[in-house]
């Protein structure tokens, strides 16, 4: 069994497509509208996560609400660390997560979808986080897996790692 990280798919959100970097490039640059994107998406998170896998998607998973289902189309057992945009019933979330949670420690490393203040690394290795989205903070204790960091592929514990030791 793996572990892998990935945050911020928007699964249906089209304005997020429309999200341009300072140069004027789009921020999303791996497709052009929501149904391209949440395909490409299906199509690299089942590229790599097997059946038996456990993915931490820490968080902002998906709006429309009818959205959600596309999790039931994506491999690994999913743990979800909820993000600012996760605000549908509990219910909804409980029919693909097998476990929801605001924060979780693994590995002495801190996951959520907002960064913390880095005050409060001192308990932490690092704090593996999304919600930035094309932004890194210039810190080695931060990994930023949301999608636009990623190639909108889930990535493995060992490259969180890697990134972690490698900035």
């Amino acid at each position: 069994m793996e572990r892998y990280f990935i945050s911020d798919t928007h699964f249906g959100h089209d304005a997020v497509y429309t999200f341009k970097n300072f140069d004027g490039s789009r921020v999303r640059d791996f497709a052009e509208t929501s149904e391209e994107g949440d395909q490409v998406m299906i199509d690299r998170w089942n590229s790599v996560v097997k059946p038996n896998d456990k993915v931490y998607h820490l968080g902002d998973v998906a709006f429309p609400r009818r959205k959600l289902a596309i999790l039931g189309q994506l491999n690994g057992k999913k743990i979800l660390i909820k993000g600012n945009h996760d605000m549908f019933d509990l219910k909804d979330y409980t029919k693909y997560f097998k476990d929801i949670r605001g924060a979780f420690e693994l590995y002495k490393m801190i996951l959520t979808h907002i960064p913390v203040h880095p005050e409060q690394l001192n308990r932490f290795d690092a704090n593996i986080h999304g919600h930035i989205h094309d932004r890194k903070i210039d810190d080695k204790r931060y990994v930023n897996v949301s999608v636009e960091q990623i190639n909108a592929t889930p990535i493995s514990l060992d490259e969180v790692l890697y990134r972690r030791e490698n900035g």
